[in-house]
């Protein structure tokens, strides 16, 4: 496999079957889900893959609250992606740490990282409905609006 001659989906394509196989091999896979749900969550907002490579120049993994911005605004990206074992049903939702971004999405995957659910929350009623909430679960996500459902 040649990685630079992948486009960009045959690229993620890749990069989740590697972390798939390594998971079915050791037991537990590469954290990939942050680098796998902001490109989705870019692509869901109508980033291409060539505008989300521009944004991404300069960008670092630890750039405080945006995980990259489209069309002036700047987007937060949380995840989640049960491995299948039992007992790793969804029931906790990573809680934004901080309100240094404009919207926020939640992306919902299934074992081999399709996305399941999509939602978008503007940085005033996530604050408004969570700063004070201990801890976050799906149910309470989905009262944002819906990127992508099934």
């Amino acid at each position: 496999m040649q990685p630079q001659s992948l486009d960009a989906d045959e690229l993620r394509a890749a990069l989740i079957a590697v972390a798939l196989e390594w998971e079915q091999r050791y037991g537990v896979a590469p954290a990939i889900t942050s680098v796998i749900s902001e490109y989705d969550a870019a692509r869901l907002v109508g980033h291409s893959p060539e505008s989300l490579s521009h944004d991404g120049v300069g960008r670092t993994a630890v750039t405080r609250g945006v995980d990259f911005r489209h069309n002036g605004i700047r987007y937060q990206v949380k995840a989640c992606r049960p491995s299948g074992k039992p007992g790793s049903m969804i029931t906790k939702v990573p809680k934004a740490s901080n309100y240094d971004w404009d919207r926020l999405i939640w992306v919902l995957y299934d074992r081999e990282f399709r996305v399941l659910e999509a939602w978008e929350w503007g940085v005033e009623a996530y604050k408004s409905s969570f700063d004070g909430v201990e801890r976050l679960n799906p149910a309470m996500m989905r009262k944002g609006r819906a990127l992508h459902a099934i």
